[in-house]
């Protein structure tokens, strides 16, 4: 009898955006993306904080600016409660205009929207996600 090589799990993903435009935009990617699911979509900080905790993704999407609670405040909640999960922060901004404490809240990664896709998407995960280390 041949054994059947054991199939590794699609990496679930959390999107985090005020916007519906980048959560449509991610979805699309992320439903053509072999080996990435999306698991949810939060449109706040605190949605994000409490949907990381119950449902625990792999990688959550999350974007810089939102009202309220931004991404670098939700970033640390996320990471402070579930270190495990990976964070890469999004912004529509060049990087060099994105508050102070991207760099020490947690993330793994800050990129801009524009560069956005299935490529970048798989780089992320191949160089922050657990098998990495």
């Amino acid at each position: 009898m041949k054994a059947h090589p054991e199939r590794t799990a699609d990496v679930a993903v959390l999107v985090v955006d005020d916007q519906p435009f980048f959560r449509s935009a991610a979805h699309e990617v992320l439903g053509a993306l072999r080996g990435f699911r999306e698991l949810a979509q939060a449109a706040s900080g605190p949605e994000a904080v409490a949907l990381a905790v119950e449902l625990r993704p792999d990688l959550v999407l999350l974007d810089v600016r939102m009202p309220g609670m931004d991404g670098i405040e939700t970033a640390r909640r996320i990471k402070t409660v579930a270190p495990e999960i990976v964070v890469v922060l999004i912004s529509i901004e060049d990087i060099a205009g994105v508050p102070s404490g991207a760099q020490d809240c947690g993330a793994a990664a800050l990129v801009r929207k524009q560069d956005f896709g299935p490529s970048l998407l798989r780089g992320l995960w191949a160089m922050h996600g657990p098998a990495s280390g």
